[in-house]
Formats: structure tokens, C-alpha cells, sequence
């Protein structure tokens, strides 16, 4: 799943080695924050996060019935 989340974000994003993905596996889901340069939070959420809700949305679709459910964030590296 984060080879996926991977793909699409890399896709929008210009500074591609500024990139950090943090993966924290909880009981009951696993949770992936994406932290992005400055200049790339506007690509990659896209106007009124259209990008970010369709990032989610493909994440959840390919998501296994039986395994534990993925949270997406995005945030800006300080």
C-alpha cells in the first residue's frame, strides 16, 4: 500500500527527495503521513484537496476487506 501512496504523491510532487513517509502501525489501523516541502502541499492536495480526498479514496478501495484500515495525512515539513 505505501508503494502505491508512493507513486501517486511522487507524481505531483516537483522536490522528490525532500519526501519523508512515516508509517505507525496502531491496533486497529495503519497510519501514513507524507511530509511535504512548501512548495509541494499545493500540488499534491490540489484545489479544495480534490487530490488528497482521491489519493484517499484509492487507498481505502484497495485496502483488503480483513486487514487493518490505512489513515492518510499530509502535512508540511517544518
Amino acid at each position: 500500500m505505501l508503494d502505491l501512496i508512493k507513486y501517486v504523491v511522487e507524481q505531483f510532487a516537483e522536490k522528490k527527495s525532500e519526501i519523508e513517509y512515516k508509517v505507525e502501525e496502531k491496533e486497529t489501523e495503519i497510519e501514513v503521513t507524507v511530509i511535504l516541502a512548501e512548495s509541494d502541499m499545493g500540488k499534491v492536495i490540489g484545489k479544495q484537496g480534490k487530490i488528497a480526498k482521491a489519493l484517499r479514496t484509492l487507498v481505502k478501495a484497495s485496502t483488503p476487506r480483513d486487514s487493518k484500515r490505512y489513515v492518510l495525512e499530509i502535512k508540511e515539513k517544518v
